[in-house]
């Protein structure tokens, strides 16, 4: 009855069954141990850095200094944390991030998406060549326009505010982000529109209660995507913000100083471990809709 049914397996592949699984059952159990050697080994390049600076976030400043970078905390310092708070101003600079990531991001979603919906659903002359002055918009490297906006902000009287920073963060994250909901837009069948169109939808409602819940999901993947950029920007928050009580996080870690000027290594991990673990939480969190936010405009529906 075995060599029949081996038989009947070989028949049914071609002749070539019984030795096809074999050397397949003989194939498996080396290439799982070879993906369960590489993600060991990516998880261990990945967590370790972050298992370090928790680790470094709780020394003093001698043991930091005088002992190994390798070697655990002599004591324990939990009150680095709460020296990066107070001392350190740690919850000054994540306030003035969040004032201003904040409503950049909701500008940059807002027109954004309204830009994606305009050059890809609504038929106007034009939006070819729309589409690509906001490409061109890409290419346009930061450092290039600080020196002209710094003026300009100077001139205006918005220096000394974070409007500077929230005007920037539009403008530099809105080519992005309209390349990216127009993509998205693309996976929207067109005849929901023309379905609405016929109701007597106009093209406010038609926004609103049709294309944005489509792409609810692409418009946290790009939010989330323009939060991390603008979140971990330096080099615009360095520029505009002339005053400590403007500085944002990434500024502020910059300029991390304790008491009498010197360098605190503790409460400056302890800070870094509040912004890195904050984000990263987020990130963790959204994670699967981030996911699925990728992967819903890559196929046109």
């Amino acid at each position: 009855m075995a060599i029949d049914t081996a038989v009947k397996t070989a028949a049914r592949n071609g002749g070539h069954g019984p030795s096809a699984a074999i050397r397949s059952r003989h194939r498996r159990p080396g290439s799982r141990l070879w993906v369960k050697i590489v993600v060991t080994v990516l998880l261990v390049v990945e967590i370790y850095p972050l298992v370090w600076m928790f680790l470094t976030s709780l020394k003093s400043n001698s043991d930091y200094l005088n002992n190994s970078t390798w070697s655990l905390p002599t004591h324990w310092e939990w009150g680095n944390y709460a020296e990066a708070w107070t001392t350190g101003h740690i919850g000054l600079y994540l306030r003035n991030s969040l004032l201003a990531v904040i409503p950049a991001l909701a500008l940059i979603l807002l027109l954004g998406t309204a830009a994606g919906f305009a050059l890809q659903i609504m038929v106007w002359k034009g939006r070819g060549l729309t589409l690509l002055v906001f490409l061109a918009g890409m290419m346009v490297p930061p450092q290039m326009i600080l020196l002209p906006l710094f003026t300009v902000y100077f001139r205006t009287g918005l220096s000394g505010t974070l409007w500077p920073l929230i005007l920037t963060y539009t403008g530099t994250g809105l080519p992005l982000t309209v390349f990216m909901m127009a993509t998205y837009y693309k996976s929207v069948p067109r005849e929901l529109f023309e379905a609405a169109t016929i109701d007597g939808a106009g093209i406010l409602r038609a926004f609103w209660t049709i294309s944005v819940p489509m792409v609810r999901n692409a418009l946290l993947t790009v939010g989330l995507v323009q939060f991390f950029f603008i979140w971990n920007d330096l080099l615009i928050a360095l520029t505009f913000t002339n005053d400590q009580d403007l500085r944002t996080v990434q500024v502020g870690l910059l300029n991390f100083t304790g008491d009498f000027g010197a360098t605190q290594y503790g409460p400056l991990f302890a800070a870094i471990c509040l912004n890195v673990f904050g984000t990263l939480l987020i990130y963790l969190f959204l994670n699967q809709k981030v996911m699925k936010g990728l992967t819903s405009g890559a196929v046109k529906g």
